[in-house]
């Protein structure tokens, strides 16, 4: 199974490209790796629990993030840190899904 934490750079950058489209954000800064991607999402991703839930629960849904994943994060992470936290198994699944369309194309 690949290793988000490994992805190279132009999975990176075709991650957060996918990402952008997806949440709706402005271009995201350059990411060099999945931590500062992650940390690129985290502000809206933060603004969607503190507000919009379903809209949340629906791009998870359109990710595919598991429900356990969810879960466990939503009960099991501080507050603080949570939304970073939903941001990095997010950015963690679109490298998974980045490296398998690749790979099958």
């Amino acid at each position: 199974m690949m290793d988000p934490k490994k992805a190279g750079q132009p999975a990176i950058q075709a991650g957060a490209s996918d990402l952008t489209q997806l949440l709706q954000l402005p271009e995201i800064p350059e990411a060099q790796d999945r931590d500062s991607l992650a940390a690129a999402i985290a502000p809206a991703i933060r603004r969607l629990l503190n507000g919009q839930m379903e809209q949340l629960l629906r791009l998870c849904y359109r990710l595919d993030l598991g429900e356990e994943t969810l879960q466990r994060i939503l009960s099991e992470s501080p507050p603080e840190q949570m939304a970073m936290d939903l941001s990095l198994a997010i950015v963690d699944r679109q490298l998974i899904k980045v490296y398998f369309r690749n790979k099958y194309r």
